[in-house]
């Protein structure tokens, strides 16, 4: 019996390859917690982690994202970092929205004891925004500021004892973080990227602030 011919069906339209589709913060997260277990571990030196965590928040695609975890053991063979033991300094905290600090024409302030999520925007238009860290309880070990000045002022303080990186660009103004490398590999991190126009964007650590025993503070603030 002869076969029935079907006309041919047209092909489906092509889909971009994976490394070409653009990157996504929640994927420039991933690929950064995957440089932060590797800096615990051992694998990377401090100066290695900075240079590559800058690269991946400058990465468009996930194609730029993959080689920078190239050659680190990703668990299962997955992009995604395991979900491990807490870390020292407390529970990972819940994912959700990023917080946002906004100053127009006025002030924003962020400080004393307050729970750190793992993404902050600030933003300051002829305003000034301040977030001080420096009693601040993290609850994971990546923490992201974006910070955006346009003839404003945003300032960002650390304690002494965490590491301190980040990258940005001033135009007629003043962008400018100092980093900081902690010697205890199980520090926070705070990365500070953004950019200022006829503004100032300005993050470093508060002398004389320390945090002790990221545990012990941790237990206190809880009532164990």
């Amino acid at each position: 019996m002869d076969l029935e011919k079907h006309p041919q069906q047209p092909a489906a339209p092509a889909q971009p390859a994976p490394a070409g589709i653009r990157a996504s913060d929640a994927d420039r997260d991933r690929f950064a917690d995957i440089l932060r277990d590797a800096m615990a571990e051992g694998r990377l030196t401090a100066e290695e982690h900075a240079e590559r965590v800058d690269a991946v928040y400058r990465a468009k695609t996930v194609g730029e994202l993959e080689p920078l975890v190239g050659d680190l053991p990703v668990p299962g063979g997955s992009t995604r970092p395991s979900s491990g033991t807490p870390y020292a300094y407390g529970p990972e905290a819940p994912a959700g929205p990023a917080e946002s600090l906004v100053a127009v024409f006025s002030s924003s302030t962020r400080k004393g004891r307050w729970r750190v999520g793992g993404r902050t925007n600030a933003f300051a238009l002829f305003g000034s925004v301040e977030i001080d860290l420096t009693e601040a309880l993290f609850g994971q070990r990546l923490t992201v500021i974006n910070a955006t000045s346009l003839f404003g002022s945003i300032e960002i303080k650390v304690p002494e004892n965490i590491s301190l990186r980040g990258s940005g660009t001033g135009v007629f103004g003043n962008f400018e973080v100092v980093t900081l490398d902690s010697a205890d590999p199980e520090a926070p991190v705070v990365v500070v990227n953004g950019y200022s126009v006829f503004g100032n964007v300005e993050a470093k650590p508060k002398r004389g602030k320390l945090i002790t025993d990221l545990r012990d503070q941790l237990r206190k603030h809880l009532g164990h």
